[in-house]
């Protein structure tokens, strides 16, 4: 662990301009937070504060448990690599690269598969879309997601070197939580820009399920799950979430998944509401998306 240690302290610049992006965001909804009391906008303010809530609980456990569980479970991935490959410029692309890569599919499995989906709901439950959605981010996701990075572990990127380029992913993404920003052309198609990300968090046809990608829209149109911003975006869930409780937040579709399950009529059913899309039931055999 002191040889990891090493390495961490190696990439701490990195680490540190990735805090220092993260702050930004938070000085930009802490001055969202101080314009809406300004201004009286009670609704938009008691989303925020919604927001807000669910970070605070989502923060504190990565900084202690979650952090320790991201960590050692690479860790413990890192010896059954193929090969070894060298952290220098060309390899520090390439990371990126794989992360986003990587990123693109976990993000996909999220909405496609209903156990993970209990999770990542909590991100799309707003019906207001700002900077504060951000960090509307489940308190479950910390144990789950180090999952999506084992790929890149057995290709043989450095522990070190693939955390600090997914992190970098994820910071990427506090811009594009804006209203603010409209259309910008030709960059909408190549990168997840602010208009490419408000079709992500559509509910509606025909932007549900859409612009998976973390930081380029190219496994996007890869892929076939790109699509354009053409007519003006209704957030939020399929089926409205009418609390900000922080709790129910967090865990309302994981307790609607549990009642899924508890009242299924077989083993089979239960486990295919686990990996099937959300909004399957066994009755017809079909899902309708979520």
């Amino acid at each position: 662990m002191e040889n990891l240690q090493a390495r961490f302290d190696a990439v701490g610049v990195w680490l540190e301009l990735i805090d220092l992006s993260l702050l930004a965001a938070l000085c930009v909804v802490a001055a969202g937070v101080c314009w809406d009391m300004a201004r009286k906008r009670w609704g938009p303010l008691r989303e925020k504060l919604a927001n807000i809530a669910v970070a605070i609980g989502n923060t504190l456990l990565e900084r202690t448990l979650y952090g320790a569980v991201f960590l050692i479970a690479l860790w413990l991935v890192e010896p059954l690599a193929l090969w070894r490959i060298p952290i220098n410029g060309w390899t520090w692309a390439l990371a990126l690269l794989a992360a986003d890569l990587s990123y693109y599919w976990m993000h996909r499995i999220e909405h496609k598969v209903r156990i993970f989906w209990t999770i990542h709901s909590v991100h799309h439950s707003s019906e207001r879309f700002d900077f504060s959605t951000s960090l509307r981010l489940s308190w479950l996701e910390g144990p789950v997601e180090w999952i999506f990075l084992v790929p890149m572990m057995l290709l043989g990127f450095d522990l070190a070197q693939t955390m600090v380029a997914f992190l970098a992913v994820v910071a990427y993404q506090s811009w594009v939580h804006t209203e603010k920003v409209g259309t910008l052309g030709w960059l909408d198609r190549v990168f997840n820009t602010p208009s490419a990300h408000r079709v992500h968090h559509g509910s509606h046809h025909p932007y549900l399920d859409k612009n998976f990608g973390g930081v380029l829209m190219l496994w996007d149109r890869l892929f076939g799950t790109y699509q354009a911003e053409i007519s003006p975006v209704r957030y939020g869930l399929t089926e409205p979430l009418a609390s900000r409780n922080p709790f129910v937040v967090v865990f309302h579709e994981a307790a609607a998944l549990y009642s899924d399950c508890r009242a299924a009529l077989s083993w089979r059913d239960r486990l295919q509401f686990l990996i099937k899309p959300p909004g399957w039931k066994p009755d017809s055999h079909a899902h309708t998306d979520h």
